[in-house]
Order: C-alpha cells, then structure tokens, then sequence
C-alpha cells in the first residue's frame, strides 16, 4: 500500500487533488492511503507553498493547483 498525502487547507482543489488519486490509483490497482494534511504549520515543513501538494511515500511530487492525470499515474507506479 503506498502512503499518499495531500496538503492543503481543504478547499475544493484538494478534494479533487483527493479523488483524482484514488481514481488513478484504482485505475492502475494500485492500492493507497490517502491522509489530508491541514496544519499550516505541517504543510510549511513538507515544503509546500503552494496548494494542494502531494507527497507520495514521503516525496514531494507536486505542488500548486490540479496535477496531469498522467503524471500522477506515473509519480503511483514509481
């Protein structure tokens, strides 16, 4: 199982930041835990200034507005 995080103080692009992993996570059979990270304090340690970032298995992969469905594929199977 591969630990997602999404970051960012729940507006409405990091719900779909959200789901847009769970489908493609889905899509590809990969199985994921999606935890939201709403801390602004906790969202400025992992780097983010801009959101919704993403950190998959600690990594920071993206941050600021909606990532490629193709790239998040491709961040999930790495």
């Amino acid at each position: 199982m591969k630990s997602v995080k999404v970051y960012g103080p729940g507006c409405k692009r990091c719900e779909t930041a959200e789901a847009m992993i769970k489908e493609a996570a889905a899509k590809l059979g990969i199985d994921v835990e999606v935890e939201k990270v709403t801390d602004p304090k906790s969202i400025a340690m992992a780097g983010v200034m801009s959101t919704p970032g993403i950190s998959i298995e600690g990594k920071l992969v993206h941050t600021g507005g909606l990532p490629k469905e193709d790239a998040l594929e491709k961040w999930l199977q790495g």
